[in-house]
């Protein structure tokens, strides 16, 4: 028998042993939730519930895994016959069982991502749409909006309406193509892994017996992560525990933090009024962070109205003040986090203890050049190395295509951005470009023989050369002219996250205003991907790097020493969150869950000065306010680190939360030097 009020802490123990009936258990960060579910399970198998009787859900396959591994070894035995997994893995259960009382043979296929923008393709060509006329939304970007739909049961005006407003005025085309694609994928008895949530619900929604004996069958429901759950998830799990009502989910709302994947904390913090009769248990001992830490990220989560009140302590002792860094410029910045990840190191920190985490993949530029200058080695999560990205290499190639004119890979980049540009079609328009000995002279080419589509996309291309050869050599003043040429309309139809794309492209051009020509420019940029790339073939060990990190990625995760750079109003929090409804609060968890990944040492760093604060539009210096997240924490519970290359004509900007306002300051109009 398992000794459960030894290796149980009070807040777990009351958890494990009350756990009947409707149960939400607020489980802070480094509260030790996975242990409590896992000893839950172990609890109600030691009561002699079946297996089988037991539904434990979870988010990935990784943490469902962990937890079946966990609880066998806790056991001494393999739980057979329990239902565990991520909520596909039991969609796909119950579909591959019932799926025929909806019309869905059991033998359907799932589809990938990949193949479902196949399928999209086709069904814009069946559609008749016209995309020799304009161009129209790429596979992957309805299949995020499609997705986004079903997700949230919204229907797809007001999705376009949040998402992709410009999209609007050709809503029936659309709505169009995703009836073909309904169809083709109905046709061919295939789903994708949207469909395998909305038809789980669909068919405990209209066959009533299939409901009421899982109901009956699952005598107790557990669910890991609850506040990440969307409405079609909530749905599911209350119709599999409608009959017994024990259902316990454990989550925290201060950890909500995807509401750009359709998850919805109003599924948590209604959880009382969904089950009208339920139990509200609270984690807050927490193992992984020093007191000082915690104290900063309880008194950030405060200033949220929209939450479970809930105080997270610590079992460990007093460490180390978490310090604010106001840098000059992000060079400082970098300069300052680089510095002291080499002294961590030399302190006895390993590398793979420490993380710097950013609010967005644009925020990282700066900072991933001096690392690379630096020598000190890092892995990025979420995403590629800033200029590995492809829409910074396009932006890139004009750049290179300009300074070379017989640059054929920068060439051949440029022209498969236009439609009906095939390899043979911009070979031969190649071919004309190299004849010429100055850019000037690309203006003369004679297009007559393209075809219709690719004369078109000539024509685009055209009207950001004729700018450029009226342009003073400055790279930033070149990027510029691409990212509000026809390139920005292709970035919004072929990809998802389009508006994330043009903050790195705006971050790039802040980058390369330190630059006098294209030469300096493309030469730094070149020498820097080659020592990224033959970092990456030398195989350095993952130990030996730190980590670069989107907030977003890094939940779940902890670090010995966190970094949390450039905070400042407009980047984080970010700014069109900030128009939106509820997001502040959203940001503000953001905060609360970059803080409490760190366990020993956290640094808060921002730059008076580069970078645009979100707004924009590249190659400018604007002055920054420090982010309102700084500005509203007690002075008392944060150390001010005084930069000694810090220019000391720059403005101090004190963050007393007493002195400033409360809501932070957006002007209208950036503020030059």
């Amino acid at each position: 028998m398992i000794d459960y009020q030894k290796q149980l802490n009070n807040e777990q123990f009351e958890v494990v042993h009350e756990g009947e009936g409707p149960c939400l258990v607020l489980a802070g960060a480094g509260s030790g939730k996975t242990r409590t579910i896992i000893y839950r399970l172990a609890h109600l198998l030691e009561k002699g519930i079946e297996p089988k009787n037991i539904c434990l859900v979870t988010f990935t396959n990784k943490a469902a895994k962990e937890m079946i591994s966990r609880a066998e070894a806790l056991l001494g035995y393999r739980p057979k016959g329990l239902v565990g997994g991520t909520f596909h893995h039991l969609a796909n259960f119950l579909l591959r069982r019932y799926g025929k009382r909806i019309g869905l043979e059991p033998n359907f296929t799932i589809i990938d991502e990949d193949d479902k923008k196949s399928l999209l393709k086709s069904s814009i060509t069946e559609a008749g749409v016209d995309t020799k006329k304009r161009r129209f939304p790429s596979p992957a970007v309805l299949k995020g909006l499609f997705s986004f739909c079903k997700n949230s049961r919204s229907p797809l005006e007001q999705v376009l309406e949040i998402k992709n407003p410009k999209f609007l005025e050709i809503k029936s085309e659309i709505e169009d193509v995703r009836q073909i694609f309904e169809r083709k994928k109905k046709d061919g008895n295939m789903v994708d892994f949207d469909d395998l949530l909305v038809l789980t619900l669909n068919l405990l929604e209209t066959q009533e017996d299939v409901r009421k004996g899982l109901a009956y069958n699952f005598k107790y429901v557990l669910v890991d992560e609850y506040q990440d759950t969307n409405p079609v998830q909530a749905a599911i799990l209350y119709h599999l525990a409608s009959h017994h009502k024990n259902i316990l989910v454990v989550g925290d709302d201060a950890q909500s933090i995807y509401s750009f994947r359709a998850a919805d904390i109003k599924n948590i913090l209604d959880f009382p009024r969904t089950y009208p009769t339920s139990k509200t248990f609270r984690l807050e001992t927490n193992y992984r962070s020093t007191p000082n830490i915690l104290n900063l990220a309880n008194n950030s989560i405060i200033h949220n109205m929209n939450q479970f009140p809930k105080k997270l302590r610590s079992l460990r002792k007093d460490g180390i003040i978490p310090q604010v860094i106001p840098a000059g410029t992000r060079e400082d910045e970098a300069n300052f986090i680089a510095d002291r990840i080499l002294e961590l190191r030399d302190e006895g920190v390993e590398l793979r203890e420490i993380a710097v985490l950013f609010r967005a993949s644009y925020h990282s530029e700066v900072l991933e050049m001096e690392l690379t200058r630096r020598d000190i080695p890092y892995d990025y999560r979420g995403g590629v190395r800033f200029f590995e990205r492809a829409h910074i290499k396009d932006v890139i190639a004009y750049l290179r295509a300009f300074f070379n004119l017989q640059d054929e890979a920068a060439w051949m980049r440029i022209l498969s951005f236009g439609m009906g540009v095939g390899p043979a079609t911009a070979k031969k328009i190649f071919e004309s470009i190299s004849e010429k000995k100055e850019p000037r002279l690309i203006l003369d080419i004679d297009s007559a023989g393209f075809g219709i589509k690719a004369r078109t996309s000539w024509e685009e291309i055209l009207s950001v050369w004729k700018k450029f050869v009226n342009l003073e050599a400055r790279p930033n003043v070149f990027i510029d002219e691409v990212i509000n040429s026809y390139y920005k309309d292709y970035l919004e139809n072929k990809y998802e996250n389009a508006d994330e794309r043009l903050q790195d492209l705006y971050e790039m051009a802040n980058y390369s205003s330190r630059y006098e020509n294209l030469e300096d420019f493309l030469s730094e940029i070149t020498l820097y991907e080659d020592v990224a790339v033959k970092r990456e073939a030398g195989a350095i060990e993952d130990d030996e790097r730190i980590i670069l990190s989107t907030i977003h990625q890094a939940k779940g995760l902890e670090w010995k020493a966190v970094f949390v750079i450039n905070l400042i109003d407009g980047a984080f929090p970010n700014r069109r969150a900030m128009l939106e409804d509820g997001g502040m609060e959203e940001e503000r968890r953001l905060f609360y869950v970059a803080s409490t990944r760190a366990k020993d040492e956290l640094y808060l760093s921002y730059a008076f000065t580069g970078g645009d604060g979100g707004y924009g539009g590249g190659g400018g210096m604007y002055f920054n306010e420090p982010s309102q997240f700084l500005r509203e924490l007690d002075r008392s519970l944060l150390e001010q680190v005084e930069l000694e290359n810090t220019d000391d004509s720059l403005p101090v900007i004190d963050i007393d939360a007493e002195e400033l306002p409360k809501k932070s300051y957006l002007p209208d109009i950036n503020i030059e030097f």
